[in-house]
């Protein structure tokens, strides 16, 4: 146990020491109120973690584009940035090239979110698994994100009367540099788009021909796949993650327009155009280690090895972590919570990230940082106001409690279709034009930083 100070019966109790859990721990003790943060690991792990550190990446390490002028995700970055996010502080100062995308130095990035943590005086850390809430606690969020513990997830279903949600999602392999064969693959982003300014090789390619693509297919729809257990049969897939091997049973040709596109890419060697490319991302500082973009997988392990080293360059590749599959958890959040991410009917227990049906890290985040402010104006009594809805924030928080329809319910990443529509402009001569493309998307951008600016000036920390 990390204990920085003497807290009472006033602070608030955070579940969860995932990007959620960090980033409400942050915003609380940034306005005065003591935290207490619970995280269970290493006391008891889950199925897809393999630290201790807060703030763990276990899929993929990019949070997406970083683009603040004409997409979502990267408005979503920007507006944290206004209000001092403690995760896009260490992802900014972790992060490795990837194109346009933000992809951080897993190992460095929750490092920094852990040292941030325990190194404020207001926040304690307690490890161990939290199975009840116990009644002489005040505040609590929880923040458990899709790997909730049993115990936990039993209890919330249970006060909640819904049945419980899930779905499947899958993790990438992870390939160690020095085994991939650099005399076929080659360094490239896609339309040579850099990061900061760089040369625009921020990632690794290795080329298919279409007999070679035709090859691969057939391997991986062929290829012994992992077996659920009884309970997980009927559970569905995020669409947002699908394992490749799923999307290539829709067709042959659906990996070629998803993460095997061969747009934007020349080969190095030769200056053919290929027939279908892999892409693989840096996925630590020393450039040691690359994450295949887009390969969630559910082969087995020895299956995976088999069929990814078919793919040209990778004949001889190492992995450092085989892709997996875990069941994920989240809660039906139109339905179960009030418009302050409040259980109805249980005024002082918020949830966070994951579990309240948002998908991505840097959106779990996000969730995390408006449940920790709200918790904080709770506790001393001060006016929480919400985020407008035509910004990135406003958006997603109106979509889980309310403006989604809580039959149909699914994890949804923040896109401008959640946002409050701009469907026309009034040009110099007063008449009404139609806004479309890049022009839209810039429009919608920026409307919600205009707006989340003045907000932020309302509720960010002193």
């Amino acid at each position: 146990m990390t204990n920085n100070g003497n807290h009472n019966g006033k602070a608030v109790h955070v579940i969860g020491g995932g990007l959620a859990g960090s980033e409400a721990a942050f915003q609380i003790a940034a306005r005065g109120v003591p935290v207490i943060l619970h995280e269970m690991r290493p006391v008891r792990m889950t199925d897809a973690h393999q630290t201790e550190g807060l703030a763990e990446l276990v899929c993929s390490n990019s949070f997406r584009s970083d683009d603040a002028e004409t997409n979502a995700v990267g408005v979503l970055h920007q507006e944290m940035r206004m209000m001092g996010s403690v995760i896009m502080t260490a992802a900014d100062r972790h992060k490795v090239p990837a194109g346009g995308a933000l992809a951080v130095d897993r190992d460095g990035f929750s490092d920094c979110v852990q040292q941030m943590l325990t190194e404020h005086p207001l926040i304690t850390l307690e490890r161990g698994e939290v199975t009840e809430i116990p009644a002489d606690w005040g505040q609590v969020i929880i923040a458990t994100g899709p790997l909730t513990s049993p115990a936990l997830a039993e209890m919330v279903r249970e006060f909640g009367g819904e049945d419980e949600l899930a779905f499947f999602d899958a993790i990438a392999p992870i390939v160690h540099y020095d085994s991939i064969n650099m005399d076929v693959a080659w360094f490239q982003s896609r339309y040579d788009k850099s990061t900061d300014g760089g040369d625009g090789k921020d990632y690794i390619n290795c080329p298919l021909d279409k007999p070679q693509y035709e090859a691969f297919i057939t391997a991986l729809l062929d290829g012994e796949k992992m077996s659920f257990r009884e309970w997980e049969e009927n559970t569905p897939y995020f669409e947002g993650c699908m394992p490749i091997e799923i999307m290539a049973s829709r067709g042959h040709e659906t990996l070629r327009f998803g993460p095997m596109k061969p747009v934007g890419l020349t080969n190095a060697h030769d200056g053919s155009r290929p027939h279908a490319v892999i892409q693989l991302r840096q996925d630590n500082a020393l450039g040691t280690l690359y994450n295949m973009v887009g390969f969630q997988t559910k082969l087995k392990y020895a299956e995976q090895v088999r069929v990814f080293q078919t793919i040209p360059g990778l004949e001889s590749a190492q992995f450092a972590r085989l892709g997996g599959l875990h069941r994920n958890t989240f809660i039906n959040a139109p339905r179960l919570l009030d418009d302050q991410l409040r259980m109805k009917g249980w005024p002082t227990l918020r949830f966070a990230g994951q579990i309240t049906g948002v998908e991505g890290y840097i959106e779990s985040a996000a969730i995390g940082l408006m449940a920790g402010i709200m918790a904080a104006a709770q506790a001393t009594d001060s006016d929480w106001t919400p985020p407008p809805v035509d910004t990135a924030h406003g958006a997603l928080l109106a979509h889980i409690t309310g403006g989604a329809d809580a039959d149909t319910f699914q994890p949804m990443n923040v896109n401008f279709g959640l946002f409050p529509p701009i469907d026309l402009v009034i040009t110099p001569n007063g008449k009404k034009r139609k806004l479309r493309g890049r022009e839209r998307k810039m429009a919608y951008s920026a409307r919600a930083l205009d707006s989340f600016a003045g907000w932020a000036g309302l509720m960010k920390a002193a």
